[in-house]
């Protein structure tokens, strides 16, 4: 029998309850790690994860905690540090602390006082700037109240990604600009490995992902634009974007490229030395991240050129780049690709969608004529095989043609947290078109929180397009014996 916890923690999720619901993450990694500890049953775990919102998600887990015995609370602490949500687990454990020692020294009137000076910081905190009332930001801060500025302490971040003073946003005028939004933060689970079983049963219908690097990959990252590109402001958290993309893509075995800060001559140039590279030709595939400014079609370089996204891909089709032929190769855009703000639509019931008008007609007019002729069969046998221009490649896009896509200033982009989190939880035993099709519909269920400006409940919606001709296992940290 496990019992309950103790009432001073009782107390503090109660107390903190509110907060708790609009503000954490309630994901698979904090479900399993609750479920590793046992505090959670594997059908409690279930229970939590069918939950549609984030907030039903977080009231079942809260609901359930008190019940689990006196180790849940210290165990819920744990795992909220363990998925990057510092300021919740602070926030509980201090109040729990200064409800014991205050209990001890001054009775029931210190309750009272320190809920007092809760609600004073969260009435300041919610007349501040956009970026600082978000589940992101860190609610350790220091406030020195007669100036309004506030000093950032003892953040699990480089100061690299930080601002000292939150000042409000200055209005964006430029299409190509990113918004940036507070968001969840990337998870730090290892990659999880792919079982032999599951390896045996997939990999004839998919292709080949046997060598020890499973391709080069490479990251462009343009975070500081020059002077002569006035329009394109620092994209504060692109450096977070670049150290996931790198340390995923390291531990699901590739060996990874990290450029930053390119001009668009320097990109192209970049871009066809690492289609020239050798070592493509012994490895399986191959994977290509530009991280930038953006418009419909293209990315910026830091002088405030554009590079078209077509070039990119061309520069990797089968005609200019040979050694890849018939081996996958993955593109990931973080970049606008346009000026629009989705601000989403309020969910009707209604009928469901229709069913395709059937107005397909085969694109060859003549791909099926001539197939019953045993000369021209003959004849097909001696030629060697021919490819389209143009194959084996996916590409996830961050945003929709013609609109802007979200970046957290401290956490990085939004389609690049939801890429890594699949990637870590999913490759295991997913193709890659399920998980791009999995992080659309995380990104679709993100909404913007910024109160009294345009962007506030905004909405993105992420896309993906293939030419896959096979299953895109990773089959990660797993290695045949032939």
């Amino acid at each position: 029998m496990l019992g309950g916890m103790q009432e001073r923690d009782k107390k503090a999720l109660r107390k903190r309850s509110v907060i708790l619901s609009k503000e954490m993450v309630v994901d698979e990694l904090l479900v399993q790690s609750l479920t590793a500890d046992e505090i959670l049953t594997d059908s409690m775990a279930e229970s939590i994860l069918v939950e549609k919102t984030s907030q039903k998600r977080s009231y079942r887990l809260l609901s359930l905690l008190p019940k689990r015995g006196p180790r849940a609370f210290s165990s819920f602490c744990s795992a909220l540090k363990d998925t990057e949500q510092h300021h919740l687990s602070a926030l509980l454990t201090e109040y729990s602390e200064s409800d014991s020692r205050e209990a001890d020294t001054k009775g029931p009137q210190a309750e009272t006082e320190i809920e007092t000076v809760t609600s004073s910081e969260t009435q300041q905190e919610s007349q501040c700037c956009l970026v600082t009332r978000t589940p992101e930001r860190l609610r350790d801060t220091k406030r020195d109240v007669d100036s309004g500025r506030e000093r950032l302490l003892d953040s699990p971040f480089p100061l690299s990604t930080q601002e000292g003073v939150f000042a409000a946003k200055r209005a964006r005028t430029h299409e190509s600009v990113e918004m940036c939004l507070d968001a969840d933060s990337p998870i730090i689970t290892p990659v999880l490995p792919c079982t032999p079983d599951f390896y045996l049963s997939h990999y004839q219908q998919s292709y080949p992902m046997v060598s020890s690097r499973r391709g080069l990959a490479l990251v462009i990252s343009n975070t500081v634009f020059e002077a002569t590109a006035p329009d394109l402001e620092t994209r504060k958290g692109g450096e977070v974007d670049e150290e996931v993309l790198r340390k995923v893509f390291t531990e699901l075995e590739y060996q990874v490229t990290v450029q930053r800060d390119l001009t668009a001559r320097d990109m192209k140039m970049c871009i066809e030395a690492f289609g020239r590279q050798q070592g493509h030709g012994t490895m399986d595939s191959s994977v290509l991240c530009l991280l930038s400014h953006g418009v419909e079609g293209a990315v910026y370089g830091t002088d405030g050129e554009l590079l078209p996204l077509d070039w990119v891909f061309e520069a990797f089709d089968n005609s200019h780049c040979p050694l890849l032929q018939n081996k996958p190769k993955m593109f990931f855009i973080q970049a606008c690709r346009g000026e629009e703000m989705d601000c989403g639509v309020e969910q009707l019931d209604g009928p469901g969608r229709t069913s395709s008008p059937g107005c397909e007609q085969r694109d060859a007019g003549r791909e099926g004529e001539g197939d019953g002729d045993g000369r021209r069969r003959e004849e097909r046998g001696r030629l060697r095989v021919k490819l389209p221009q143009r194959s084996d490649m996916i590409c996830g896009y961050a945003s929709l043609k013609g609109t802007a896509a979200m970046r957290n200033t401290k956490r990085g982009s939004w389609f690049i947290q939801e890429l890594n989190t699949a990637l870590r939880l999913r490759s295991r035993d997913t193709h890659l078109s399920d998980i791009m099709v999995q992080v659309n519909g995380r990104i679709k269920e993100r909404e913007g929180y910024a109160p009294g400006t345009p962007h506030h409940r905004c909405k993105e919606m992420s896309e993906f397009t293939s030419s896959l001709c096979k299953d895109l296992y990773l089959f990660p940290k797993y290695h045949p014996h032939y």
